[in-house]
C-alpha cells in the first residue's frame, strides 16, 4: 500500500516561492504518474500538474504554467512542486497523488488512487 506525505507548505508573501515535497513509501512504489492538486476553501479540487514517474515528462495546467514546475527524485521516491511568483489566488491545500493503475495522463482527481494528507499554502498580499 502506498503512503504519501506532503511537506513544505507555509505562509509566504506574494511574489515569493515555496517548494513542496511528497515522499512516498510502500513495499513497491512504481506509479505511472504523480500528480499535484490543490483545493481552496469552498472550491473543488483543482489539478495543478503531473509527472511521468519513469521519464520525468511533465504537464502543468495553464493557470500556473511558467510559475510552477514538477520534478522527482526516483531514488528518494519523492516528487516536488516548485512554486515561484506566488499569488494570493494560489492559496490552497496542496495534495500529491499517485496514479498507479493506468498508463494514460489524467487531470481528474478520480484518476489517482493514492493521496497524501495535504499541506497548506497561504500567500499573503
Amino acid at each position: 500500500q502506498v503512503q504519501l506525505v506532503e511537506s513544505g507548505g507555509g505562509l509566504v508573501q506574494a511574489g515569493g516561492s515555496l517548494r513542496l515535497s511528497c515522499a512516498a513509501s510502500g513495499r513497491t512504489f512504481s506509479p505511472y504518474f504523480m500528480g499535484w492538486f490543490r483545493q481552496a476553501p469552498g472550491k473543488e479540487r483543482e489539478f495543478v500538474g503531473s509527472i511521468v514517474w519513469n521519464d520525468g515528462n511533465t504537464y502543468i495546467t495553464d493557470s500556473v504554467k511558467g510559475r510552477f514546475t514538477i520534478s522527482r527524485d526516483n531514488a528518494k521516491n519523492t516528487v516536488y512542486l516548485q512554486m515561484n511568483s506566488l499569488k494570493p489566488e494560489d492559496t490552497a491545500a496542496y495534495f500529491c497523488a499517485a496514479r498507479t493503475r493506468e498508463w494514460t495522463w489524467s487531470k481528474s482527481q478520480y484518476g489517482y488512487d493514492a493521496w497524501g494528507q495535504g499541506t497548506q499554502v497561504t500567500v499573503s498580499s
